[in-house]
Formats: structure tokens, C-alpha cells, sequence
């Protein structure tokens, strides 16, 4: 008879077996000690892997741009102006609705002139975690984004020296700029009040914190389904966790290949189709999906990755990532429940009223 040891992982369980018999009394302790090495091995790494913590209740701020109440107000106010665009059309707003979680739940925005964008717009709920900002990662800061769609003639198309003659032109601004930087109104002085201002939008602990520090009534038991699949065999933690539930790291996963994404900014041939791991705090809220809002629902989402992943890109790329074929589709509930749960309180935000 053949004599088996072997170790898995059965959740967060760790089991070692070994089939024994009246000949194997001499092996099995060699065997047990083999499978022990192997236990232990599993072991650290599931130390290892990263879990899903809650996020901070604040963000701190950059040495150079300290976090004043009057910054935020003022940085409030031009988050809010539409006179931030060319025409005087659009503002960060426009497309970062406070009611739809600092999303607009279209696929791509309207910008300058009304012209459809090429990307879909992300929330800007929770972006003060991100190093990199941005589907390709082209910003390192909040202030470092904040004047680049201002500028970009596809989306706010504001020229910035127009830009601080006309805010200077109004008295409300010229005061407060002096009294929050002790300047005039600035490209700077901008950039870092809206970066204040953003810093504060951090939405509240979802379902899933609350399960996760105890509460075991937080979660469904199909929402607790989702999260074991979510955590374990649908694989999703590999790239979407930390307190964001993103890795901030950039992947090629589809599912259209127009658009060249990281490549853009670094030149290189391999980060060609690689988009920075989208966040999933409150995802059920900033709907259409992927850099190109391709994918309308979460359930198109979690379909997308069980089968419709394609194993290359155009060029013979290979992709990130593989479609989960051998798991059943009848998890997929299971997987979109838990996303759902992943919404914490948005910030309530009103238009404020403007000089």
C-alpha cells in the first residue's frame, strides 16, 4: 500500500494526514516530519498575506501643505467653481458628484466641449491613500493632480495663467488666498487647497470592517461566502487589499486594448494595457468599470473574471491574470454581496456658496 503525507490549507485551517499501515511504522515519523516542514511553510505564509485593515481616520498632510480648516473651505470652494474650465462649464464636481460617492456613474465623462473622455472617471473618495494618482499613475501627490485635468484640453481645457487673473479677479478669493498662503491667488496656492480639501473624503468603516473587528453580525452569510471566496480561492486578495482594497500596482487585465495605459507615461513596451488596481471602498457606488467603464454591473465584473479574461493582448502580451475556469459560476452572488458590503458613510458634502 502506498503511503501518502501531505499538507493543506482548508480556509484559515492548516491539516496534515498521512494514510499508515502495518508496514509503514518506520517512515511515518520521517513522513509526519517532512509534512510538519511543509505545514510550517504554509503557515508563515498565510502570516503573510495581506488582510484587509480598516482605513485611517485621517490623512496627514505634507510637510509644505499643512491641513488648516480655512484651506479645506477654500479648497471646497474651487472644487466646486466651474470658472476652474475654460468655458466655465465644468467643475471637479462635474464629474466628482458627492452623491454618487465622488464618482458621476457614467462610463466616460463629458469634457471640454462635451467630448467624451477616454477613461472612465474614479472616485476621488479615499484617493488621498494612493501613491500613484490616476488609471496610469502619472501623479505622485494630490497637489502634482490636482492642476493636471484643469489643464488637459480634453477636460477642463483652463489655461492656468487665464486661470489666476480671473480668480484674482473676484475679492472673496484675493482674501482668502491672502489670508490661508499670504499670496494672490496661485497655480500653487490651488493645487494645495484642493489637495486639502480632498484629503478629508474618507468614507466611514463598511459592513465588512465591522465584521472583521468582531461584529459577526455585520456580514450575511452569503456576504461571508464572498469574503472567504474573496479572500481564498477566487484569488482577488492578490491584488486588491490594504486599507484601500488596492495594491496600487499596475496590471494587465483587458478587458480593451485601445488604450496603451501605463505605457503612456514610462515609454516602456511592458507596461503596455497596464492600469493601476482600482480601489473597492464603496465600489458598489462608482459604477461602470474598468479604465474604459466597459463593464456596466459588479455582477459583469466578477463574470469578467471567472471567463471572460482573454489569455493575450494584442502583440502577444501576456495578461496578469487568467480566468477562473474551473470555479462555478454560483459563486458569483456570493462575490458580488461582499462587494456591496465594502461601502462605508461618504462624506456629506454641499455645494458650498462662492465669492
Amino acid at each position: 500500500m502506498q503511503l501518502l503525507a501531505f499538507c493543506w490549507i482548508d480556509g484559515a485551517h492548516l491539516k496534515v494526514t498521512a494514510a499508515r499501515n502495518h508496514r509503514a511504522a518506520g517512515v511515518l515519523p520521517r513522513l509526519l516530519a517532512a509534512a510538519t516542514v511543509v505545514w510550517l511553510a504554509a503557515a508563515r505564509a498565510i502570516a503573510a498575506e495581506p488582510q484587509l485593515p480598516p482605513l485611517p481616520k485621517s490623512v496627514a498632510s505634507p510637510q509644505d501643505n499643512p491641513i488648516t480648516a480655512a484651506k479645506v473651505e477654500l479648497g471646497k470652494q474651487l472644487f466646486f467653481d466651474k470658472r476652474l474650465s475654460g468655458d466655465n462649464t465644468l467643475s471637479c464636481a462635474s464629474c466628482h458628484q458627492p452623491e454618487r460617492a465622488f464618482a458621476d456613474g457614467l462610463a466616460r465623462s463629458p469634457g471640454a466641449g462635451g467630448k467624451q473622455l477616454a477613461r472612465n472617471t474614479p472616485t476621488v473618495l479615499n484617493a488621498a491613500l494612493f501613491k500613484k494618482l490616476f488609471w496610469d499613475g502619472r501623479a505622485s501627490s494630490l497637489e502634482e493632480q490636482a492642476l493636471q485635468p484643469i489643464q488637459s484640453p480634453d477636460e477642463m481645457n483652463q489655461d492656468l495663467d487665464e486661470l489666476e487673473r480671473e480668480l484674482a479677479a473676484v475679492p472673496g478669493y484675493r482674501k482668502q488666498f491672502q489670508e490661508v498662503f499670504g499670496t494672490g491667488v496661485t497655480r500653487q496656492g490651488i493645487a494645495q487647497a484642493l489637495a486639502a480639501f480632498q484629503r478629508t473624503l474618507l468614507s466611514g468603516p463598511s459592513p465588512v470592517d465591522r465584521y472583521l473587528a468582531g461584529d459577526q453580525s455585520a456580514l450575511s452569510p452569503q456576504a461571508r461566502r464572498g469574503l472567504e471566496l474573496f479572500m481564498g480561492d477566487a484569488g482577488c486578495i492578490r491584488c486588491h487589499h490594504g486599507p484601500l482594497l488596492s495594491d496600487g500596482k499596475f496590471y494587465r487585465v483587458g478587458p480593451t486594448f485601445d488604450d496603451r495605459g501605463l505605457a503612456t507615461i514610462t515609454g516602456k513596451q511592458d507596461d503596455v494595457y497596464k492600469f493601476r488596481t482600482p480601489s473597492l471602498r464603496n465600489v458598489a457606488e462608482t459604477g461602470p468599470y474598468m479604465h474604459d467603464g466597459s463593464l456596466a454591473t459588479l455582477t459583469d465584473v466578477v463574470t469578467y473574471y471567472y471567463r471572460g479574461i482573454p489569455f493575450t493582448a494584442p502583440g502577444g502580451h501576456a495578461l496578469d491574470v487568467a480566468p477562473l475556469l474551473e470555479r462555478s459560476f454560483d459563486e458569483i452572488p456570493d462575490l458580488v454581496t461582499f462587494l456591496k458590503a465594502l461601502s462605508g458613510e461618504v462624506p456629506k458634502i454641499e455645494p458650498p456658496t462662492l465669492p
